[in-house]
This record gives C-alpha cells, structure tokens and sequence, in this order.
C-alpha cells in the first residue's frame, strides 16, 4: 500500500480523535452535555450531523452496489429517502426540539415518550429502549461489515493481524476508532465528528464520479450511455423491471426517517426552534448532492468496469476499486477515509444513543434512580463499549451484505417509532395505551415480516418490503387504541401569557 494512503489516513484518524478530546474538554460535564451537547449544536453542526449519522456506509458501498448491479431504477431508494428526509425537517424536527424541552428536558426518545404519556411512562421507557437497543446492535453492525470490506477489497492481507483475518482487522479497528472519540467526547464529539466526516463524503461523492467520467478511460457520458445500453438497453431507465410493489417497497424507505432515533436526536440538540428551517435548508442540500454523487458512482462506474474489462466480484465494493485504481496515493487515500467517515459517523450516532437509552431508561430507571451526572456519564461510556462489541459479534460474517442489514434495522425502527412520533407530536388526543400498541405491533410486525420471508418473496410475487405493514399495523394501532381508550389530559398544551 503506498505511504501516500497511509498519510491521508493517518491524518483523518488524527482528525477526529482531536475532535473527541477537545469535545471532552468542552462538553462531558453533566448527563444534558455527554448525551446531547448542551442542546447548542449550529444549524450547519445540526444538519451535517443528521446526514451524516443518516447516511452510513450504505451511501457509499451499498447504494453503488445496488444501481452497479441492477441500474438506475435502484435510484428510486435514493428518491424516497430525500423526500422522506425532508417532510420529517419539516413536520418533525421543529415540534420535536420544543417539545422535549417542554416536557422536562427530556434527553431520549423514550424519556420524551415517558413524560408525554405519564400513564404509560414505565413500559414506554422500558420497551422502546429494548427495541433501540436490539435494532441498534444490527445498524452498527452493518458499519463494521462495511469497515471490514474496507479493509478486505483495500489493504488485502497486509493488515491481517495474529488469528484475525483482514476483514476481522477491519471491523475491528473500525471499532476501536469510534469508540475511543464516542466514549470520551459523547454527543458533541460526535456531533462535530459527524460535521467533519459529512463534508468529506460530500467532496468525494463529487470528486469521483467526475474522474470516472471523465479521467483516462472513462470516455464522457456518451460512451458511459453506450456502454451501458450494451450490458441492458434500459440500464438507464427508472423503470426497468419496476413493478408496483417493487416501487413502493423502494420509494417508502423515506418513511423510515420519522423513527430514526440517532437522526431525529440531532433535531432536540438545535440551539433554537428558529434555527430549524436554516438546518433544514443546508442537510437538505447537502443530501441532494451527496444521493446524486453516489448514483453516478454506481451507474458510471459500471460503464468504466465494463469499458475497460475490470473485474468486481462484490458490487458493494465499486467505490473501493475505483478509488484504489483512478487516483494518487493521497487522493486515494482521501476517498478510503470519506468511506471511513460515513461508516463511523453513523456508528457513533448509534451507539451513542443506544447508550443514552441504557442509562437513563435501564440504569437511572431501575439500577440507581439517585445516580448523579458523573456517574450516569461513566456508565454511558461503559454502555457505548457493551453495545459495540455486540455488533462487532453480530457482524463477524464477512458474507454479511451492508444494505441488506441496514433495511432490516431501518424498517424496524421506522414502524417501531415513525407513526409513533408523529401522533405524539400532532394529536393532542393520543393515549399513553394508543403509543405502548403503536410501539409493540410496529416492531413486532417488522420481525414476524422478516422472519416469514415475505420481504423476499410475498404470495408467489416479489417481496414486500417490511417497513410497509409494520408503519400501517403501528399507525391504526395507535389511531383504534387511542379512541378506545382515555388519553388522560397528558397532552400538555403551550403556555400563552
């Protein structure tokens, strides 16, 4: 591997491990500082944050992958999550940064949940911190798969270490790295990490698909149509081979957004409910770009490979090849660490808040109500390390395919929380019984869905994707039991002068 690589590594490695000692200086003091900065993120912090912790390897190995293999139709994933993105800016992300703090500074998603439906409280904490713990473990873990790629189409079995394979070193280290910044800097470091990471992802997702086009062999994009309408007439077609559930299966992963917990998280953290829409204008830009940047890596990169006889066994590695064959060493090694940033930008997110969950809804909950910051801000970072290592174990399979983990989770947390969210923070008339049905039937469908196989292969015809019932069963759940049943006066209205 040249020196070239190693340097630009070296330096974004630096980079942000910089960024988590500073970030434990500034803002690790109390548990409102280590598990959400103080609620003083930037706009331009906030936005980047929430993209970046988004976006995770999948842009950047799984996306390509997926339009590599199969075409621009697979672009419709990409189009349904902008839309996705930018209806929860705009009906969430306001409503929810004014309303956790109205409900008593409420620092999780489940504490959120337990303050606006008090009836409820106990088995809302108890069970929505369970499912962001489970589901958590699976997101990370696609991460690490994505880490241990990195490593194993990258470096080959030069890094291979004692017993461990070169994809074991990669997972690993991946790890090691996100920990060592998340368990000492906590949200901040995190947050500003993320910042970091998203600006490189967005330059490379620039950067690379003008030099496949346009560099030696690549031929402009004339030769890419040319090339592809070789390999299928309609590679460029967004509807080749489409079918109506095949559309919506792709189209409604932007449902997903509304119960993304280490996304919507970003959103409590904003200075001011004023400072939203300014948020929302700069991720919203910055995710056209970045969705567009990693379509033309998939698309035109397979006109390069087939233009100039290059082998790619694993789609999912496209990027990796290209970044490896096309530029200077430290270039290269540039593009190595914005694949690094947009795995362990959403990594750290993930454990992050899994963690925050741990703490306040398991450990202050039922361990040490009396547990002071200091304390709850240590067994946050014992807390980061155990849920880490369990999605180190759940990733040991290099066989894992990173989108196809990164559905699964998706689905789960966006049935599980998205209708549940939603209601909480418009229906004033929703019940404390109507969120525990909501929160239950939408994870519980997601699970049956996935374990039936009917995201695959559903009556005969293609599969249904598992987010689609599981939204639906949560949203009527919430919607028959909250009618069925008194909602108590929970909902509490703002205070006019």
């Amino acid at each position: 591997m040249a020196i070239g690589v190693w340097i630009s590594l070296i330096l974004y490695f630096g980079l942000m491990l910089g960024i988590g000692f500073y970030a434990w200086r500034k803002s690790t003091a109390s548990s409102e500082e280590y598990m959400l900065g103080g609620r003083n993120l930037s706009p331009a912090v906030a936005a980047l944050s929430a993209g970046a912790s988004d976006m995770s390897g999948w842009l950047l190995l799984g996306l390509p992958g997926a339009l590599y293999a199969s075409g621009l139709v697979e672009a419709w994933i990409g189009i349904g999550l902008f839309v996705g993105a930018f209806v929860n800016w705009v009906i969430v992300a306001p409503r929810l940064r004014e309303q956790t703090e109205r409900y008593d500074n409420s620092l999780t998603i489940p504490q959120f949940l337990s303050k606006r439906f008090p009836t409820r409280a106990m088995a809302l904490r108890t069970v929505s911190a369970v499912i962001i713990v489970v589901f958590f473990a699976v997101y990370t873990a696609s991460g690490l798969v994505a880490g241990g790629k990195l490593v194993q189409s990258a470096f080959g079995d030069i890094v291979s270490f004692a017993s461990l394979t070169d994809y074991q070193v990669g997972v690993w280290g991946t790890l090691a790295v996100v920990l060592a910044y998340t368990v000492v800097g906590g949200f901040l470091a995190v947050s500003l990490t993320d910042f970091c990471q998203g600006v490189i992802m967005m330059l490379a997702l620039i950067v690379m698909p003008a030099v496949v086009l346009f560099g030696s062999g690549g031929g402009g994009f004339d030769q890419a149509s040319e090339t592809l309408a070789g390999v299928d007439p309609n590679f460029l077609s967004l509807a080749n081979g489409l079918t109506f559930v095949g559309f919506l299966s792709a189209v409604t992963w932007g449902l997903g957004y509304f119960g993304q917990p280490h996304i919507i998280v970003r959103f409590m953290a904003i200075r001011t409910v004023g400072e939203v829409s300014k948020a929302r204008n700069i991720g919203m830009t910055w995710m056209g770009i970045s969705l567009i940047g990693a379509v033309c890596v998939g698309v035109f990169g397979r006109a390069y490979a087939e233009r100039n006889g290059l082998n790619v066994e694993d789609s999912e590695t496209i990027f990796i090849v290209l970044a490896d064959l096309l530029f200077h060493p430290l270039v290269t090694g540039f593009l190595f660490a914005a694949l690094l940033a947009a795995i362990m930008s959403t990594i750290s997110s993930q454990l992050l808040v899994a963690s925050s969950s741990l703490t306040e809804d398991f450990y202050r909950l039922f361990l040490r109500k009396e547990a002071g910051d200091g304390e709850s801000v240590m067994v946050g970072r014992v807390c980061v390390l155990i849920v880490g290592l369990i999605a180190a174990f759940i990733a040991r399979d290099p066989e894992s395919q990173v989108l196809g983990l990164v559905s699964n989770a998706w689905a789960g947390f966006g049935a599980a929380f998205g209708p549940l969210i939603i209601l909480s923070l418009m229906w004033p008339r929703m019940s404390g019984t109507g969120a525990v049905a909501g929160l239950v039937s939408g994870a519980v469908t997601v699970l049956v869905w996935i374990t039936l196989g009917w995201n695959s292969s559903f009556l005969g015809g293609p599969g249904v994707y598992e987010i689609i019932p599981g939204f639906i069963v949560s949203w009527l759940a919430i919607y028959g039991v909250s009618l069925a049943t008194q909602s108590s006066g929970e909902y509490r209205a703002i205070e006019t002068t």
